[in-house]
C-alpha cells in the first residue's frame, strides 16, 4: 500500500520525464491512497500544464477522462479535525505550503500515526524530506 501525492500522480495521466518511473512505482501496487482534495490538485496540475502548452487540447482532453476514471478508485482520506490540527503541527514543523502539510497529515492519518514501513509517493523535494523526517519510506527512491 501506498499514499501518493498529487505531484506523483499527474505524471500517471500526462508524459512526463518521470512518467515510467511512477508507472513502475504503480506497477507494484495500484491501491492508491489520497488526501482527500487530491483529484482537485492533479486537475489543476494538469490545467496548469496545459495553459502553459504543455500539450495539446485533445491530450488535455484525455488526460482530465483519465484522472476522473481514475480517481473514482482512488482511497481518499477525508478531512477531519484531527487531520487538521496535524496539518497546523507540521506547518509548524516542516515549513509546508498549507495543501502539502495536508497530504502529509493525510499519510499521517493513513498511517494510522505510525508511518514506519509505510510508502509516501512524491516528486516534491520538500513535501519528500518532510515524509522521510515523519518516518515515511518515500518513493521513488
Amino acid at each position: 500500500m501506498k499514499f501518493w501525492d498529487s505531484s506523483a500522480l499527474v505524471p500517471l495521466y500526462v508524459e512526463e520525464a518521470t512518467t515510467a518511473l511512477l508507472q513502475e512505482q504503480f506497477a507494484d501496487d495500484s491501491a492508491v491512497y489520497v488526501w482527500w482534495a487530491t483529484p482537485v490538485e492533479c486537475v489543476s496540475g494538469v490545467a496548469k500544464l496545459h495553459r502553459e502548452g504543455g500539450f495539446t487540447t485533445e491530450l488535455y482532453d484525455k488526460a482530465l477522462e483519465a484522472l476522473a476514471l481514475a480517481s473514482s478508485i482512488w482511497r481518499p482520506i477525508a478531512p477531519t479535525d484531527t487531520l487538521r490540527l496535524e496539518a497546523i503541527r507540521i506547518v509548524r514543523v516542516h515549513g509546508l505550503k498549507a495543501a502539502d502539510a495536508l497530504q502529509l497529515a493525510a499519510a499521517r492519518e493513513w498511517s494510522q500515526h505510525r508511518p514506519a514501513g509505510y510508502h509516501f509517493v512524491s516528486l516534491d523535494q520538500k513535501l519528500r524530506r518532510a515524509a522521510r523526517l515523519e518516518g515515511f519510506t518515500v518513493l521513488p527512491q
